[in-house]
């Protein structure tokens, strides 16, 4: 191993300085539609799920999924797309009701080189060389030294203030009681995955877990993380170019321009009595995180295992809740802003909720009529209370909320609008994979709330309120599977047989 040259007085003076300099930039956090965060898209958050489990025989479970590292274009070798071994993934969940999380799962990684940290050798004119490539075999569910450098992670619960509360590991059962999980490795194509399916081999890193905090009777659940094919469908280039398609118009597989992208996910499937505080609330609410260390020091003289030295208080760098929220409500000044902070602190963005600018955005490209309802109560209650007849638990702060007590919908079932086509158990009860989030939220916006009468608003403060607006990319369950973790095969890298 290569001796490091920082000494501690120059560490001490670097710390000094990047901590002034990151004091000025640190508000610049946040994921993709946030300018900071493409910087950094190891830890961009891109979707969140939460939903009780459809799976049949896994009803009294919850799921929750969190995608990061958006837009992996499926041939994007040779080094893929590992996760930040110097990042604190989190998701967290409030069961009181005060935007303040009780239960946090933490994740980190490891990145391992083969070989005793020499990598993968070959002979070359006598001499043993280490290989420029991930692998340069096949690899299979077992033959796990085929891959050059291996990813593992640690899960770990806190109860309470998300660094300073309780800690406990989470138990891997498949390995004997080992903390330790395995990631898979990515998609690479159809000659790295010849003898035995991707399907098959990505299914053995779905690990049973064991919650050791959990009530003694819900402690065990499932994980996995690794690479999926994109969840979300949006006619993105379309959505950003002044919203250049017809909102009322047909939808089309064909203009779903991310659906041959691959992302990395993050499943858990968790008994409900674990995040219920063992049945004592209804409603839950949850979000995910990113964060990096405070201070990088960029090492002149990098190795495999510290191109860096990272130090300094864990910094919040992307926060994900309610979809769509920074992309369409937060105004550009605050996006950094609104990804490093926290739900019980969201009053400072509520002129952004109760004085919404997409409407007025659509009504100058279509001259559709914006809702006239004061106050906006209809949208403070889709992303900052919940909604009075499924989901409001008292809090107030944008996050998503379950209500537990909502059986799910089948599969087959699920209408893909949810709560305001009568699907009780979809979005913005919760999210799951099919929920369209885009259209809904769109008709949320131009005030579909106010003709359900639900006594949030008038129908007449929403006259373009029941109009069925779509960016015209097709999202509904039929696009994801229907056992754990519901996200599909990522897209090979290679399609060649």
């Amino acid at each position: 191993m290569k001796k490091k040259i920082f000494t501690t007085s120059i560490l001490a003076t670097a710390i000094a300085c990047s901590t002034f300099a990151f004091s000025l930039s640190v508000d610049a956090s946040s994921h993709r539609e946030a300018p900071f965060i493409t910087q950094n898209p190891k830890v961009d958050g891109t979707d969140f799920y939460m939903f009780r489990s459809y799976e049949t025989g896994r009803e009294e479970y919850v799921t929750l999924v969190a995608n990061y590292n958006p837009l992996q274009a499926s041939y994007g070798g040779p080094n893929y797309f590992t996760m930040d071994p110097n990042a604190l993934y989190e998701i967290h969940v409030d069961n009181n009701g005060d935007a303040i999380e009780d239960i946090t799962f933490q994740f980190q990684f490891k990145n391992t080189l083969s070989n005793n940290g020499k990598g993968i050798t070959v002979q070359v004119n006598g001499k043993d060389v280490a290989v420029s490539l991930r692998n340069i075999t096949e690899v299979t569910s077992l033959t796990p030294e085929s891959v050059n450098d291996a990813e593992s992670y640690s899960l770990t619960v806190v109860n309470g203030d998300r660094r300073s509360g309780i800690k406990s590991s989470a138990i891997n059962i498949n390995s004997g009681g080992s903390t330790i999980f395995a990631k898979p490795f990515d998609n690479v194509g159809n000659k790295t995955f010849n003898s035995e399916s991707y399907d098959v081999y990505a299914n053995t890193f779905i690990y049973d877990v064991n919650f050791p905090s959990c009530p003694a009777d819900a402690q065990q659940g499932k994980v996995f993380v690794g690479q999926r094919k994109e969840s979300f469908a949006v006619n993105l280039g379309e959505v950003f170019d002044l919203f250049n398609s017809n909102p009322l118009g047909a939808v089309d597989a064909e203009i779903n321009i991310i659906g041959d992208e691959n992302i990395t996910t993050f499943a858990l499937e968790i008994p409900i009595a674990c995040l219920t505080n063992n049945g004592a609330v209804d409603v839950i609410g949850a979000w995910t995180t990113a964060s990096k260390r405070q201070v990088q020091i960029l090492d002149p003289t990098p190795d495999y295992d510290q191109p860096a030295l990272e130090r300094g208080a864990w910094t919040q760098v992307s926060r994900l809740g309610m979809p769509l929220v920074n992309e369409l409500v937060i105004g550009l000044p605050d996006k950094n802003l609104f990804n490093s902070s926290e739900p019980k602190g969201d009053a400072q963005f509520l002129d952004y909720v109760t004085n919404p600018t997409f409407p007025v955005i659509l009504n100058a490209l279509f001259g559709v009529s914006p809702p006239t309802v004061a106050g906006r109560p209809d949208l403070v209650a889709t992303f900052l209370t919940g909604l009075s007849v499924v989901n409001n638990n008292g809090s107030v702060g944008e996050m998503q909320r379950l209500n537990v007590t909502v059986a799910p919908t089948a599969k087959a079932s699920q209408n893909n609008i949810g709560v305001a086509a009568g699907d009780n158990a979809g979005f913005p009860n919760g999210r799951r994979p099919g929920d369209d989030v885009v259209d809904i939220t769109t008709r949320v916006a131009m005030g579909v709330l106010c003709h359900l009468n639900l006594g949030l608003c008038d129908p007449a403060d929403a006259e373009s309120g029941t109009l069925e607006y779509t960016d015209g990319a097709i999202q509904n369950a039929t696009q994801f599977d229907d056992v754990f973790p519901y996200l599909t095969t990522p897209v090979a890298g290679s399609p060649a047989n």
